[in-house]
């Protein structure tokens, strides 16, 4: 029946013969039989719905030939052998379900094992790459084609059972199906593996991230890692999202959607820490005699640059008037010898903040 092999009927119709003529249950040792039934129906890949039917199926075809039935004196006793049979078939599908539900259990956990250290063994580069290579297909990807990747980070740690992880894996998987799309979780963080080529899929990723809808908690930020060739690429796009990441809570960056080619200044500019702590030092160190310290002196250089040097725009980031903006401007002025009215003196500037706050100053010395 429905391709289910009448094999894993296992006895099944001599019992409910037997049960029709003598109205007993099911035995203990019948039942976990049939629960063994069920597990080995799921471990050959055959689903419940067909089981079932299987068995509801043979019930019916026997039905006119059980003993209980065919001998019965009365419709009183066709009454109990039908009610014998019916609760038979009850427990007996009950128990085959139990046994394949328990069986899918331990294959869904064997594969969100597998699952989880080829994610893990992907984003390290801890396996034979071939080897890798092969298991990739597995879960959809074809490591030969170009692959990028996305990290969302939000303001509570995601895991796979986590609603939001649920809401964005149902809006990818209905925008772009499975193929070639991949989303975990790893170390509290959401991430979506897909080819380099697809913006749309990335774009869609960080709509989702950042806005799921109503009752879902939304991303704080994503970025996008660049896109890279082969098995090595996956890891070192992951290693740029992260970066980013990084670099955005340390620059205090506003952006929600941050993309690593668009920061690549920032790798060049720490590539020489100490020079970039010796230009922290000479330009911005005189901030420190400032009354209060060089931290809001700092902060205007910031402020002052991302909106566009225009001082009315500025003061307001900055919740000041534009007189006590410019006072401000005038102490840096004073205080470092360099003018942020001057193009090169404001590159100098902005640049000196910039190494700043990637070095944690003045918080930390340098």
């Amino acid at each position: 029946m429905g391709g289910v092999p009448d094999g894993f009927l296992d006895g099944y119709p001599a019992i409910l013969d037997e049960v029709s003529a003598t109205g007993r249950r099911l035995r203990r040792a019948e039942l976990d039989a049939l629960r063994e039934v069920g597990e080995h129906a799921a471990e050959m890949g055959q689903g419940l719905r067909e089981i079932v039917g299987l068995y509801l199926g043979a019930t019916h075809r026997v039905w006119g030939t059980l003993s209980g039935v065919a001998q019965a004196g009365s419709a009183a006793e066709v009454r109990r052998a039908g009610d014998a049979v019916l609760a038979a078939t009850e427990a007996a599908v009950a128990a085959v379900g139990e046994g394949h539900g328990r069986a899918q259990r331990l294959l869904v956990r064997k594969e969100e094992a597998a699952r989880r250290e080829f994610i893990d063994d992907l984003l390290y580069g801890r396996s034979d790459l071939g080897r890798l290579a092969e298991r990739a297909e597995r879960f959809g990807l074809r490591l030969g084609l170009g692959y990028a990747v996305a990290v969302a980070r939000g303001k509570e740690a995601y895991d796979d059972v986590h609603p939001v992880v649920r809401r964005i894996e149902r809006g990818l998987t209905g925008r772009f199906g499975e193929r070639d799309v991949l989303l975990a979780t790893k170390d509290g963080r959401l991430v979506c593996i897909a080819p380099g080529s697809e913006r749309a899929v990335f774009d869609a990723f960080a709509e989702l991230a950042l806005r799921p809808g109503p009752g879902y908690q939304m991303a704080r930020r994503v970025a996008v890692g660049r896109r890279h060739s082969g098995t090595s690429g996956v890891v070192r796009s992951y290693e740029e999202a992260l970066s980013a990441l990084d670099l955005a809570d340390r620059l205090e960056l506003a952006a929600p959607v941050l993309r690593a080619a668009e920061l690549l200044v920032f790798p060049v500019l720490m590539r020489d820490r100490a020079a970039m702590a010796d230009l922290v030092r000479t330009v911005l160190g005189p901030l420190n005699n400032a009354r209060g310290g060089a931290g809001p002196l700092l902060e205007t250089i910031a402020v002052h640059a991302d909106a566009g040097y225009v001082n009315a725009e500025a003061a307001r980031r900055l919740g000041l008037g534009v007189r006590t903006l410019t006072y401000r401007l005038e102490r840096i002025k004073m205080l470092t010898g360099y003018d942020p009215a001057d193009a090169l003196h404001r590159y100098t500037l902005e640049t000196a903040a910039m190494g700043a706050r990637l070095l944690g100053w003045p918080a930390q010395p340098l």
